[in-house]
């Protein structure tokens, strides 16, 4: 999938396009090759900005400074929107779940799952 179909996703973001966004958008390609072909790259998408805006708020760690934090909600405000649009419920509440599941994780201080396996699990609803 091109960037340039990518475009109006990423606006605002290609920094993080080239500092992982990418490589994590290449590693959920295969977990979407299940759902109509038509919506694989922008749930590709979702997932990765969601693993993305997860790691930038520091979830679990120190607090992020405010520019890295707002990112991270930006990431995490543009993977909901595609996921609202483009997945079947169960596909958005296994979402929901997962940072969820992370969010408890952080919260009690206790060790969290992988976010890439927990949301990899969630594309295959």
């Amino acid at each position: 999938m091109s960037v340039k179909l990518l475009d109006p996703e990423l606006d605002r973001l290609e920094g993080l396009w080239a500092d992982g966004l990418s490589d994590a958008y290449r590693a959920y390609q295969e977990d979407v090759l299940h759902l109509d072909p038509d919506v694989q790259p922008k749930l590709a998408l979702a997932a990765a900005l969601v693993e993305v805006g997860i790691r930038l708020q520091g979830l679990g760690g120190r607090a992020a400074p405010p520019t890295v934090l707002l990112m991270g909600d930006l990431c995490l405000a543009r993977g909901s929107r595609l996921l609202a649009d483009h997945a079947t419920l169960d596909v958005q509440l296994a979402f929901a779940e997962a940072i969820q599941l992370l969010s408890s994780a952080a919260a009690a201080a206790e060790a969290a799952p992988s976010t890439r396996q927990l949301l990899q699990k969630a594309l295959a609803r």
